[in-house]
């Protein structure tokens, strides 16, 4: 383990550090003085408080998060085995062998999918609604899912509803209605879908009634926490009258936006913003499965449950429940990052790394298939700092043959986020020697006659296709990352074990190359070898078979 494992007040994540390199166990410096210049985190703690316990507040709705902490066991400790010999899923031709060719199709659910990825939940957080033109767009090019998150129609400030006893029914919200369309512009119909996801107030305010009713959605998602937090989802708002107007729709918000006291320090400038936060939940057995029964009785063709990386006899009960409930599929959601307002000591310290989450989900299964070999088992998908297609090839071969999908938050949003920062400094003619240097492109080249073909590798062939519809530098983006990157990248480690379909993929695969792995695979009796012991019975006989003159 590293250092960060040890309490310490140094974080980029907060915005803070110390004074000296080195430091106390209580991650201190071993001197403290009063007149130190810079802010260790008990001291910016001192005069923020709660500010703290988030990733800076001044980078709200323009970043995302994610723990810098090792936690021992990542996909980093397995290696790919690579075959010399044969194929499987292809003709065995010496002019289709090539890695063009392999299929990378899959399902999530019963959604015809281009690739194995699925984009997580992105609800009502800042960096989601700035960037979804890209994310939905990009999304729908690629042919793969987007899944619109929680709390979109109660932060939607023109959602309209209808007045009940208990808690207002949705009649209609903009926000929602356009995130969906935005996907459907790009939309071919067959491979992806948009998935729309429900929390505790999603439910009050009958948000599945409203989009199946009213917007056509066919595939929907129940939601259990979070995955880089235990808790509800959190955001910021910047103005007061928005926060006086969530807190009358029923969240929580803090300070207090009614309080008196609280709107003199707003209109003063000593509060900068105000959080919100939903409700932890409560749910029973008895309960998720009559929900899963009275979703389907609308007729929708998908249903996903998505859940953060609980403890693991909470991970298994929301297994049997999916697998009991005969559920479409299940995300599991590894420790360690978010869009940018999970605590950071639940980011740091709690729940289950992704790694470790999918052996144990991995385990759980075979136990249930052991018991029941005739069980169906939803499509799972696994996420949690999956951003490159070597961790998605080692996720999904691990997971084998349950795992079908990744699902990816952070990773497109930086696509994203990058893409429309890119398409802005082209659009400004903007771009530096620095810039094209990094691109690729010789520095004698005059920086500001840089294009969006030059800059965007697919952006002719997305030109070829929809030269009729004008495609955000975002969605530009997204789709080059998912299509060329991640899709050509998998495409090529699939031909280096010669299996030319995605689901051939399986556990052989990989090879441990640390203690650390073996011992939770052998925990969770995965049957993945160590790679010093690999098919060591297959070593002898290719060996002793040979003829040796």
């Amino acid at each position: 383990m590293t250092k960060f494992a040890l309490m310490t007040h140094k974080s980029s994540i907060i915005g803070s550090r110390t004074r000296v390199k080195d430091s106390c166990e209580s991650g201190l410096c071993p001197i403290c003085i009063a007149d130190c210049p810079v802010f260790c985190e008990v001291s910016k703690s001192a005069l923020r408080g709660r500010e703290v316990l988030y990733p800076r507040r001044e980078l709200f709705g323009n970043s995302t998060a994610g723990s810098p902490k090792d936690f021992g066991f990542s996909y980093g400790d397995f290696q790919i085995q690579f075959e010399v010999r044969g194929v499987k899923g292809i003709e065995a031709d010496i002019d289709k062998v090539i890695f063009p060719n392999v299929d990378t199709t899959t399902h999530w659910g019963n959604i015809k999918q281009k690739l194995p990825i699925v984009i997580a939940g992105l609800g009502s957080t800042h960096v989601a609604k700035k960037n979804w033109d890209g994310l939905a767009m990009g999304a729908a090019l690629a042919g793969i899912s987007i899944t619109v998150g929680e709390n979109v129609v109660g932060m939607d400030p023109y959602s309209k509803f209808a007045n009940h006893a208990l808690y207002p029914s949705v009649l209609s919200s903009e926000d929602m209605q356009y995130r969906i369309m935005s996907y459907r512009k790009f939309w071919d119909g067959e491979n992806g879908d948009i998935i729309v996801q429900k929390n505790v107030e999603d439910t009050r305010l009958k948000v599945f009634n409203y989009v199946v009713s009213k917007l056509d959605v066919r595939s929907l998602e129940i939601k259990f926490g979070q995955g880089a937090k235990a808790i509800g989802g959190e955001v910021r708002l910047h103005d007061l009258e928005r926060a006086q107007l969530l807190q009358d729709r029923g969240y929580l918000v803090l300070p207090d936006p009614s309080d008196p006291l609280v709107i003199e320090q707003w209109n003063n400038g000593v509060i900068l913003d105000f959080e919100r936060h939903s409700r932890v939940g409560l749910s029973t057995t008895e309960e998720i499965l009559e929900e899963i029964d009275q979703i389907r009785e609308k007729g929708v063709k998908n249903i996903f449950i998505k859940t953060g990386a609980y403890r693991p006899s909470a991970t298994a009960w929301i297994l049997r429940l999916g697998v009991e409930g005969k559920v479409d599929g299940i995300t599991f959601d590894g420790a360690g990052g978010g869009t940018g307002m999970s605590p950071v000591s639940m980011m740091n310290e709690g729940s289950i790394p992704t790694a470790y989450l999918e052996a144990l989900v991995v385990g759980c299964l075979d136990m249930i298939k052991d018991k029941n070999p005739n069980a169906k088992i939803p499509s799972i998908s696994i996420a949690g700092g999956i951003a490159s297609e070597t961790q998605m090839f080692k996720a999904l071969a691990m997971g084998s043959p349950y795992i079908k999908c990744i699902a990816m938050a952070r990773a497109p949003i930086t696509a994203a986020m990058k893409s429309k920062y890119v398409g802005e400094i082209i659009k400004r003619n903007e771009a530096t020697p620095a810039m094209l240097k990094n691109l690729g492109f010789p520095i004698t080249k005059n920086p500001r006659s840089l294009t969006l073909n030059e800059a965007f590798i697919e952006y002719d062939n997305l030109q070829l296709n929809y030269h009729d519809k004008h495609i955000p530098a975002s969605a530009i983006g997204v789709y080059t990352f998912f299509t060329s990157k991640l899709g050509i990248g998998l495409k090529q480690l699939l031909a280096g074990t010669r299996k030319f379909k995605l689901d051939l993929i399986d556990r052989k695969d990989i090879a441990c190359i640390s203690q650390r792995a073996k011992e939770v695979c052998d925990n969770w009796n995965l049957g993945i070898c160590s790679q010093e012991s690999l098919d060591f019975e297959q070593v002898k006989n290719e060996i002793y078979s040979g003829n040796y003159k």
